[in-house]
């Protein structure tokens, strides 16, 4: 693998349709300079400055994809409320599509308030977040509303990524066929799960962190490497994938394929990191992209390493370009 190969890949990012299915999430940022402790309670009183909205969840994957080059191609289901109508603003403002995203009534766009603060002239940090969560409802009708978005989306894609985030967007009761559809036209199906990791059986490659593998499987890794490689190779087995691609934080990523030896990949740049917020999401965007413009696992999850290291240096639900992954293979 030189990095010759990897530049090619990265060449062949442009204009990739890539199909995001998930839990579609406004990310709601309010900052604020501290001024004193209340006298009412021992918290900070916290002068309001600005507030600024991003699409979160599945949104912050098709804001790393397009921002990569790709086509995002957005599918799920977000509430008939102002988040909502919030996340398709801004892709619309973005040139992303927004017709195969179902608009519920009765049905609240999850939305995670995170208050950022700090002394005037200094960097903000993250304080308090407040989530408002709802679940998706599992009706026979959004159901075949959902199964026929996805059949419509995935005509003329090159891969199928799946971001979900327990707010059952994703639905197992349509996946199966999804997935069988994915395979006959020989297309990539990469999944990040929260909290359902083995409730998706049959994808191509899967991108859990070791908390989520340990709570998966029951078991602690706690940073041993054998443990991690009967970890890997067990959760490949139950999700009958073709690779497993586990993050480690500071301690960068293992990847796991059949018949292979594990490839452990030491995190790129620096281990001070700055703000983790959405990195999982770069990691599949990234790697997913790589899949479908025709790179191997290992050289996925190379590049997919590269982008981690940089998006955790940046504040907040960030995205990679191309040419910031050039130049970090290259130097």
């Amino acid at each position: 693998m030189t990095k010759s190969d990897l530049l090619a890949i990265i060449d062949r990012f442009e204009g990739k349709r890539i199909v995001v299915w998930g839990d579609y999430i406004l990310d709601d940022y309010l900052f604020g300079t501290t001024r004193r402790i209340s006298r009412e309670a021992p918290v900070l009183i916290i002068s309001y400055e600005k507030e600024k909205y991003a699409p979160g969840g599945a949104g912050n994957s098709v804001l790393n994809l397009q921002a990569l080059g790709a086509q995002p191609i957005p599918v799920g289901v977000i509430g008939d409320d102002e988040a909502g109508q919030k996340i398709i603003s801004i892709f619309k403002d973005k040139n992303i599509p927004v017709s195969s995203l179902i608009q519920l009534k009765n049905y609240q766009t999850p939305v995670k308030t995170r208050i950022l603060a700090g002394e005037e002239n200094t960097r903000h940090q993250q304080v308090l977040r407040i989530d408002r969560e709802a679940k998706v409802p599992e009706t026979e009708n959004l159901l075949r509303r959902l199964f026929h978005q996805l059949q419509k989306a995935l005509v003329n894609c090159q891969a199928l990524l799946i971001s979900d985030y327990n707010y059952l967007t994703v639905k197992t009761r349509i996946f199966t066929s999804i997935i069988q559809s994915c395979r006959r036209r020989r297309l990539p199906v990469t999944l990040d799960s929260r909290f359902r990791l083995l409730s998706f059986r049959g994808i191509t490659v899967a991108t859990p962190n070791e908390p989520e593998v340990e709570a998966a499987l029951n078991m602690e890794i706690n940073r041993e490497p054998q443990q991690l490689i009967k970890a890997g190779q067990l959760l490949l087995r139950k999700l009958a994938s073709q690779a497993v691609l586990i993050t480690r934080g500071s301690r960068g990523m293992a990847l796991f394929e059949k018949n292979k030896k594990p490839l452990f990949i030491p995190i790129y740049g620096s281990t001070d990191i700055v703000d983790v917020t959405g990195a999982g999401d770069t990691v599949i965007s990234v790697l997913t992209l790589a899949l479908a413009s025709g790179a191997n696992f290992r050289q996925a999850a190379l590049l997919a390493n590269y982008a981690g290291g940089l998006v955790v240096m940046k504040r907040g639900t960030a995205t990679v370009t191309p040419e910031e992954l050039k130049n970090a293979i290259t130097s």
